[in-house]
């Protein structure tokens, strides 16, 4: 998508995104801050220095969106992202790292956290990032969930004794292709195109998924399905 295709659809939003900037460098903050406040649907409403900061001022603020540091002092933005879960679960968290190592991934994925970005992007890439996951888009690459199917498998096979201890929702055929899909790391155009239907066709099976598995990113429906054996990954 151009950023013409965004400004048009910028103008359709009556309100902008609110976004949280969370890292213990000042430097990085600002740069952030910089990279979004010149676009007309964002609006960064504060910053946070460690992961305590940043829960307490997301249950007061209630953002759409958190860019959060991983390592910092304090509380590490894994265990932020956990408390912000539980305490706003509407906010899409984004972790941002110089590490993609397969554990502070997974792990971040576990606590919530809707995408993941290296803090080597471009700058000018960081607020259509902000957009995908607030329109409900999981910020993956396809080389991250690679690691995640890995994990994933690791936890299925070692969780495969344990029986279910509720009925688990039953989803429909499409809903499964759907979310072996989203497995794979693929975005909502790309499933469209290889199931050979509507881009908005697929936004709907992905909010009848969450819906019906009472979760709030795409991720943690993976998880689930595999941790309830929905969903093979070999």
């Amino acid at each position: 998508m151009t950023r013409s295709d965004e400004a048009a659809r910028a103008a359709g939003r009556s309100e902008p995104i609110r976004v949280l900037i969370v890292d213990d460098h000042a430097l990085i903050r600002r740069s952030l801050e910089l990279a979004l406040a010149a676009e007309a649907d964002i609006e960064v409403v504060g910053e946070a220095s460690d992961g305590q900061e940043a829960v307490e001022l997301a249950d007061r603020l209630m953002p759409d969106v958190a860019l959060m540091d991983v390592r910092m002092p304090k509380l590490d933005g894994i265990g932020a992202t956990r408390k912000i879960k539980e305490s706003v679960p509407s906010t899409r968290i984004i972790m941002l790292t110089v590490s993609d190592e397969e554990e502070d991934l997974f792990e971040a994925i576990k606590a919530g956290a809707t995408g993941y970005l290296l803090k080597d992007v471009q700058i000018d890439e960081v607020p259509d990032a902000v957009r995908g996951v607030h329109e409900g888009q999981s910020l993956i690459n396809p080389a991250m969930a690679a690691k995640l199917i890995t994990e994933f498998a690791n936890m299925s096979r070692k969780e495969a004794e344990r029986p279910p201890q509720l009925p688990v929702p039953r989803l429909t055929d499409r809903e499964m292709e759907v979310l072996r899909l989203v497995a794979k790391g693929m975005n909502n155009r790309e499933i469209a195109k290889d199931l050979f239907i509507s881009e908005n066709t697929v936004k709907n099976h992905v909010r009848n998924i969450l819906e019906k598995l009472q979760l709030h990113s795409r991720m943690e429906a993976v998880v689930y399905a595999v941790r309830e054996r929905l969903l093979e990954i070999t």
